[in-house]
């Protein structure tokens, strides 16, 4: 599959599963909403203290298994390498990923104020290879 389709599926769908590894080896497993940037890149937002961030850190080679809404049916599996965006330079980029998502905030001032509070990052992944192209 081209990413560009992948990208396509992503901008429709963004309930999906990330993987990253463990140190020593073991996926660990996430839910996520995502979606994708102007660059093509699928975005996360998440918390600098999470797992999956301390793990990005460490290996940026991750996974994503996104899905629509009604969760069986059509899928894509992207695989890429990711990069964390600290604040405060992820704080608009936070914004542009939530407007991708939900539309207007009814507070952008308090957004950006529980974004610093809950020390959130935003992870960037470039599509390395994405699938299937066949199913059966």
């Amino acid at each position: 599959m081209e990413p560009s389709r992948a990208r396509d599926f992503a901008r429709e769908h963004h309930r999906a599963v990330m993987i990253t590894r463990h140190a020593d080896g073991r996926p660990q497993t996430s839910p996520v909403i995502c979606a994708v940037d102007a660059a093509g890149r699928i975005i996360v937002s998440t918390r600098e203290t999470a797992a999956k961030t301390r793990n990005l850190l460490r290996d940026p080679h991750v996974t994503f298994c996104l899905f629509t809404d009604a969760f069986f049916g059509d899928w894509v599996q992207v695989d890429g390498e990711a990069e964390v965006l600290h604040l405060p330079e992820a704080i608009e980029p936070l914004v542009d990923y939530y407007r991708m998502i939900s539309g207007e905030h009814p507070d952008w001032d308090e957004y950006r104020e529980a974004m610093k509070r809950d020390r959130r990052v935003l992870v960037r992944t470039t599509i390395t290879r994405a699938g299937p192209d066949v199913s059966g």
